[in-house]
């Protein structure tokens, strides 16, 4: 792959991203990218956000609700999606449990597993008390 251009708006997306632990979804990158380049285009940030995700430089963490969300912690590591207010969450796991995933799907394919994503869905700790709340 040829060398990528330097962008300020690129690093300002990548930076943003890596100072964020809401997973937000380009719209949200866009309405806060906006305020450092009035200018930029809501396609410029998903062109950017994608070229993050395939260059290895974020995540892309496709929701059932559509609409992908981005994380920039890029190190191997599970989100939860709250399946009633759609917030997507890191899920600290020891990174021994990832590595057995893989090492066992590894034996049941012929071929080499690189790695895997898994998005685990419930409720989380605010709506549970909310709906606890109306109760």
């Amino acid at each position: 792959m040829a060398a990528l251009k330097y962008s300020k708006q690129r690093a300002s997306i990548k930076e943003y991203l890596l100072h964020t632990t809401a997973h937000p979804t380009a719209d949200t990158v866009y309405l806060h990218i906006k305020e450092e380049f009035p200018n930029i285009s809501l396609g410029t940030v998903y062109r950017n956000l994608n070229l993050l995700a395939d260059i290895g430089e974020a995540l892309r963490i496709p929701t059932p609700a559509g609409g992908d969300r981005f994380d920039g912690r890029c190190e191997p590591h599970y989100h939860v999606v709250c399946t009633n207010c759609g917030k997507v969450f890191d899920l600290e796991m020891d990174d021994s449990y990832i590595q057995k995933i893989n090492e066992d799907a590894n034996a049941c394919f012929d071929g080499i597993i690189e790695s895997h994503t898994t998005l685990f869905h419930g409720l989380c700790a605010e709506c549970i008390k909310k709906k606890n709340e109306n109760k």
